[in-house]
């Protein structure tokens, strides 16, 4: 009997099988399970691409996750034209100009990067897509017009984030925000001495800002999970190796970004800091959560508060080298 299924299961023959009794009705109709399984994630990726370069590596996780119904892509934290660039020109090259590029706020420094020499020659008015001058607003509209919780994440400092919210303060309630902030009992490079971490220091106003806002949920990697991420040995060889497109410019970026300082790209990255909020947007399984209330300190540090919201927090991992290895998977598109 199953010899018979496996060579008359097709389209043609499915009514029959059924009526028979041979055939589920659940396997006759897969698009009722494959539109449940497939349903994707609308998110929107905040990112001061083009300083540090995890952010590259961030978005090309991004775009290698299917979970994900990537909608825009916002430069954040001054430099503007530079990381709008940068994004349209990896997006381009990823084949994903159906992602929406936005040109951030002008708040924060001002010029080029240590990616400068990848984008001289880019045009960002020939990007195949749509590019919005005021991503902000692109932000604010993508989210009140979605049908579905949209998923916002947050790899930079927060001017971006603090304007939307100012300019529309209905959309905290319509966003599962996933933030790349902070040092809760952890400090840089695995200290036990708490840090202002970057991203909420370099401007604490709007960290504060977004911290207090009543978003739908919120879920942050400080640098007590983030902080020690970085891929090396037979892992980062199988990036640097790796024939997917999207690999090949993640390692083209950090050659390029490494020329401008003491780097060991031959055999290993830099911390990965921002994967670990793209993977938190997906899974949580290999970290330890915690529900926590965290308020952000004058100083920028976040610190643990009984009056401050409620927060999920990355406290620790469970399994760090599992996950090292979904990242290079999901990179270099192997099992």
């Amino acid at each position: 009997m199953k010899t018979i299924v496996r060579r008359f299961t097709t389209l043609r023959f499915l009514p029959l099988l059924v009526a028979l009794g041979i055939v589920s009705n659940a396997v006759a109709t897969p698009h009722r399970q494959s539109n449940t399984l497939t349903r994707r994630i609308p998110v929107i990726l905040d990112t001061d691409i083009g300083d540090d370069i995890d952010d590259t590596w961030a978005l090309g996780l991004l775009l290698k996750s299917p979970e994900f119904d990537v909608k825009l892509v916002v430069g954040e934290y001054g430099k503007t034209e530079y990381r709008a660039k940068l994004i349209a020109k990896f997006l381009e090259r990823a084949g994903r100009a159906d992602v929406g590029v936005g040109v951030g706020m002008k708040s924060g420094p001002d010029g080029e990067g240590q990616l400068s020499e990848w984008v001289k020659d880019y045009n960002l008015d020939r990007y195949p897509g749509k590019v919005h001058r005021d991503g902000v607003q692109a932000m604010i509209d993508t989210i009140m017009r979605s049908r579905e919780q949209v998923t916002l994440i947050c790899i930079g400092p927060m001017p971006n984030l603090a304007a939307a919210l100012e300019r529309e303060p209905g959309i905290a309630r319509r966003v599962n925000l996933v933030n790349m902030a902070g040092s809760v009992r952890v400090g840089y490079g695995g200290s036990k001495t708490v840090s202002a971490e970057w991203n909420v220091k370099a401007d604490v106003a709007s960290a504060q800002r977004v911290f207090s806002a009543p978003w739908k949920s919120m879920t942050i990697t400080p640098l007590d999970t983030c902080g020690l991420v970085s891929l090396e040995g037979d892992q980062y060889q199988r990036v640097v190796k790796s024939i997917d497109p999207i690999a090949t410019e993640i390692v083209e970026n950090y050659r390029l970004w490494s020329k401008q300082g003491k780097f060991d790209e031959d055999h290993r990255s830099t911390t990965l800091y921002d994967t670990v909020a793209v993977y938190l947007a997906i899974h949580k399984n290999l970290c330890q959560m915690e529900s926590l209330k965290i308020r952000v300190s004058n100083d920028g540090l976040t610190v643990i508060d009984p009056t401050a919201r409620s927060i999920s927090v990355a406290t620790a991992w469970k399994d760090l080298n599992n996950y090292r290895e979904f990242l290079v998977q999901r990179l270099t598109g192997s099992k």
